[in-house]
């Protein structure tokens, strides 16, 4: 029942300069702006996501859950949102998977712009039951607008959204049985881990278990929360994107062969919000 990841948020202390460095790193500009429920938040719709960009704003409770969760967790990654075409079955079989989801919610926000609005329906998932990840999911009949290329070689779509976690049975169980995404890859590696590639409609949701080294096993706690680990982004040449991040000022590492045969990658090392992030120019149309 689910479609695809809808959009991901990213939690920053300040809107205007978040906007401005990922502005940069797209290349596009933002494609809606509002205000409500406590918080800013400017949007950049690419070809097969939307990345919301969410600060505090006001001096009220939902404000203030915005400020508490930047203390918490600092700015970067703070939640996904997948989409579905029918959220009184999906809240249906969320209740029967015991994720606990609450009462559904119309919504609706207002471009501050444009004056357009849009309306969706959307539900979440109790974070003690999604191994500590924020989880929403949402029904929405209207598109959002795409951010406009603002210069050549702006980033694409989003590949992947890596989810790190203690116990990798658990997060199978939750990503595949669960919530029903079908697991492209399981793979183990005496040096990485093990690796869980889960399709979400057009890009991957990469869950990730890091071996803990030898001296440190006895302390490693397969009841820790999964944590949102970083984002891989699609661009179409990344000899151009490196060489325009490179001439903005971001830096950026190197260009390098990516695990996946045929791609090519690159570290983006600031201008992200906190959020590790990788740029892939895939091969044959595939993310890395």
């Amino acid at each position: 029942m689910i479609t695809g990841l809808d959009h991901v948020v990213v939690l920053t202390g300040d809107i205007g300069a978040a906007s401005a460095a990922y502005e940069t790193l797209l290349a596009r500009a933002p494609a809606w702006r509002n205000s409500g429920d406590g918080a800013d938040r400017v949007l950049f719709t690419l070809d097969n996501m939307t990345l919301e960009l969410m600060a505090p704003r006001g001096e009220d409770a939902a404000a203030q859950r915005v400020r508490n969760a930047l203390v918490t967790q600092g700015e970067g990654l703070a939640s996904l949102c997948f989409r579905t075409n029918d959220i009184t079955k999906l809240h249906r079989r969320l209740e029967r998977l015991t994720l606990k989801p609450e009462p559904v919610a119309e919504v609706e926000s207002r471009d501050e712009a444009s004056g357009a609005t849009l309306s969706w329906q959307r539900t979440r998932a109790a974070t003690d039951a999604t191994r500590g990840l924020r989880i929403f999911f949402l029904a929405r009949e209207q598109e959002r607008p795409l951010s406009v290329r603002t210069s050549p070689a702006s980033i694409t779509a989003m590949d992947h959204v890596v989810v790190a976690t203690a116990d990798p049975e658990r997060a199978a169980a939750l990503y595949g049985a669960r919530l029903g995404l079908d697991m492209a890859l399981d793979r183990s590696h005496p040096d990485w881990g093990r690796l869980m590639f889960f399709r979400c409609g057009d890009l991957i949701v990469e869950v990730t278990h890091r071996p803990a080294p030898a001296k440190e096993k006895n302390k490693l706690d397969a009841d820790a929360p999964d944590r949102l680990r970083g984002i891989c982004w699609r661009v179409a040449d990344i000899d151009a994107t490196h060489a325009r991040l490179a001439t903005a000022g971001v830096d950026v590492s190197e260009i390098r062969t990516g695990r996946k045969p045929g791609t090519r990658v690159m570290t983006v090392r600031s201008g992200t919000s906190g959020v590790p992030t990788l740029l892939v120019q895939p091969s044959q149309g595939k993310g890395e």
